[in-house]
């Protein structure tokens, strides 16, 4: 496996990879843009970084973040300037420690262009995710009341 530096010609893999890792909001759609929007729309703005992981030549995981105002969050919102993760493996690769090398690799990017964590939500009944998480270093800041749980990782 490969892991190189994303940008605008991979917009469209990241937003594929979203509803790998958003599928659970695709299907309950609520007020606003969904994570495809929030996510990916004018992809390359200040602040944005993304890692793709390749295999055979193909893609099959992505991992990025993106700085969110206050006035308009993502769905792991800490502060302004703490930049939020997306990260998504294809199911067929899931498992192997993909998930984990692009984790890090992104800490590795952000710590590197001087932030100092990074945020990420999780749905709350995701005991898997939520475990993976923490064992990336990511805690707990905040539980919505409602079906998701906000983490963050201090690099």
């Amino acid at each position: 496996m490969v892991i190189r530096r994303g940008g605008r010609q991979d917009v469209r893999f990241l937003r594929d990879m979203l509803h790998h890792a958003y599928y659970w909001r695709e299907r309950e759609p609520g007020e606003g843009p969904g994570p495809v929007a929030l996510y990916v729309k004018g992809w390359g703005r200040p602040g944005d970084t993304a890692l793709i992981a390749i295999e055979d030549g193909f893609p099959v995981g992505a991992a990025w973040y993106r700085l969110f105002r206050r006035d308009q969050p993502g769905y792991g919102f800490v502060d302004e300037e703490t930049p939020e993760l997306a990260i998504a493996v294809v199911p067929s690769r899931r498992g192997r420690g993909l998930g984990d090398a692009l984790v890090n690799a992104l800490c590795e990017r952000a710590r590197a262009e001087g932030h100092r964590a990074l945020s990420l939500s999780v749905e709350r009944d995701n005991d898997a995710l939520v475990s993976f998480y923490e064992k990336q270093s990511f805690a707990r800041v905040h539980e919505d009341g409602g079906d998701s749980v906000t983490l963050r990782r201090d690099l």
